[in-house]
């Protein structure tokens, strides 16, 4: 997918496509052009300088979309990170939920959301350690939880905070601050005056409009 030829090459860019498709997916989604990396101009995509630095402006924009960009944030597509728009957002949180049930009473997936609703936000490592996974090897298994209540549509990202050197500059990779969509959107935004299945379809068609050439295993990837 490469809609009318056009690379994806400012923030603002970048914003207006996830508005004008809806589901964008940040890197390979198996689906050939359809990511934002794959859209973006050659010069912002990621590069290694021969001291050792590197530059990525597509990962560096992420965050100011999230906060500023209309749209919603997360593992959605197969356990990987893309953006949701806030118009497509209350169908497909509205099939999530339902394909993906509840966490069960007692389980660690609903200690999890427990404790980040208690405390609002919280970034992954600190999240880890409110509920006692800090024990070694734990940290895969506790972002195997996290993944998978990305999936169900019962966590997102609200913004990422990024480590500060002695200079005060931030570097680094940066590292999501979660939180529920009912607390970043208002409830009433999560909300969808249609059945799962009609949200299934319409985001089924969505995506079969933006990807024409996909299968339908390919489509139900990304859906599902």
């Amino acid at each position: 997918m490469q809609k009318d030829g056009r690379n994806i090459h400012s923030q603002m860019g970048l914003m207006e496509l996830i508005q004008e498709i809806g589901f964008l997916p940040l890197l390979d989604s198996g689906i050939r052009g359809y990511s934002a990396e794959e859209m973006v101009d050659e010069d912002c995509r990621y590069v290694v300088f021969p001291d050792g630095g590197w530059d990525w402006p597509l990962w560096k924009w992420k965050g100011p979309v999230v906060t500023e960009g209309d749209c919603v944030y997360g593992k959605f597509f197969a356990g990987k990170a893309g953006f949701i728009s806030r118009e497509w957002w209350p169908d497909f949180y509205n099939y999530r939920r339902y394909s993906r049930p509840a966490p069960k009473e007692g389980s660690i997936e609903e200690t999890i959301l427990l404790t980040l609703e208690e405390c609002e936000n919280l970034i992954t490592r600190e999240l880890r350690a409110a509920c006692g996974f800090d024990g070694p090897k734990m940290r895969s298994k506790f972002d195997g939880y996290i993944t998978r209540l990305q999936m169900a549509a019962r966590i997102v990202t609200e913004d990422f905070v990024y480590p500060r050197d002695k200079h005060n500059r931030q570097y680094g990779w940066g590292w999501s601050l979660l939180t529920t969509p009912e607390r970043l959107l208002g409830r009433d935004a999560c909300l969808c005056g249609r059945t799962p299945e009609e949200s299934y379809e319409r985001i089924r068609r969505q995506l079969r409009t933006i990807c024409p050439e996909a299968t339908d295993k390919q489509i139900d990837k990304i859906i599902r």
